[in-house]
């Protein structure tokens, strides 16, 4: 089975500006930042290199790269299955495990529920850009 590269690639972009977007003040950041016990003037001065931000991209891709070749083994894709199956992967895969890190590392729930919230929807929004562009 061949993966649509420019559906990786466009899940890819999709994934990071999701991470830019789930991690501003628009949305999560306030919280996030005190839950890490943290303060913004800390995290600023450690300072987000382009390197991380390339890493962040490459990930992103990874996760497209992986779930389409996971999508390509089903017949009859719909966005709505598409979405499904990254839900279900993100339950099966990710969220399972991240869980289980969380609890023995006394990670706070709400924490994990923010970064793993971001994986889900990242697994969602991947899915239905691959089976839509399948």
């Amino acid at each position: 089975m061949r993966v649509n590269l420019l559906a990786v690639l466009v899940s890819g972009v999709a994934i990071f500006v999701l991470n830019g977007l789930w991690y501003s003040p628009l949305l999560f950041a306030k919280r996030w930042v005190a839950l890490l016990g943290k303060s913004e003037e800390e995290l600023k001065s450690a300072g987000a290199t382009p390197l991380m931000y390339l890493t962040v991209f490459v990930c992103g891709l990874l996760t497209a790269f992986g779930l389409a070749v996971i999508i390509n083994h089903f017949g009859h894709l719909t966005p709505l299955r598409g979405a499904m199956i990254g839900g279900f992967c993100w339950v099966g895969l990710t969220g399972a495990t991240s869980f289980g890190n969380a609890l023995f590392s006394m990670k706070p729930r709400a924490l994990w529920m923010i970064d793993s919230g971001y994986n889900l929807v990242s697994f969602v929004l991947a899915g239905i850009i691959l089976a839509a562009w399948r």
